[in-house]
């Protein structure tokens, strides 16, 4: 004989014990440190190739941007400020540490002409089209 509702309570109980691995690997994870890579976003127009990386919290010395041949290479870290490691934090989401992106030019470009500008921890890189 079938008995639905202890067979509802097993599924329930199976999917509690779910649920609670789960949150216990988050919040394994969540402590550990992780690997980064701001957002990138690329916009192409008739004059030029734009990248904006949004960068908060680094100082324009702490980033590094490189062009060698086709690639354009952006690097950086950001480090916890030594007052805040002595706090104790109940939750750290923000990623820290060093981080790199790298990207693959296949316009040519006028080396010459690349610009970049930091404000707001937004990081724009122009790469003017060769004419």
């Amino acid at each position: 004989m079938r008995h639905p509702f202890e067979e509802m309570q097993a599924l329930q109980r199976q999917m509690n014990a779910l649920f609670e691995q789960s949150v216990q690997g988050a919040e394994g994870r969540e402590s550990a440190p992780r690997a980064w890579a701001p957002a990138v976003d690329v916009v192409e127009n008739e004059r030029e190739i734009v990248l904006q990386a949004e960068l908060p919290g680094l100082k324009k010395e702490d980033i590094e941007i490189q062009l060698t041949g086709e690639t354009l290479t952006i690097r950086g870290e950001r480090a916890h400020a030594s007052a805040e490691q002595s706090e104790n934090f109940h939750r750290i989401e923000r990623n820290y540490g060093a981080f790199g992106r790298a990207f693959e030019i296949e316009t040519p470009i006028d080396a010459n002409a690349v610009s970049a500008s930091y404000d707001e921890g937004v990081l724009t890189v122009r790469l003017p089209k060769q004419e």
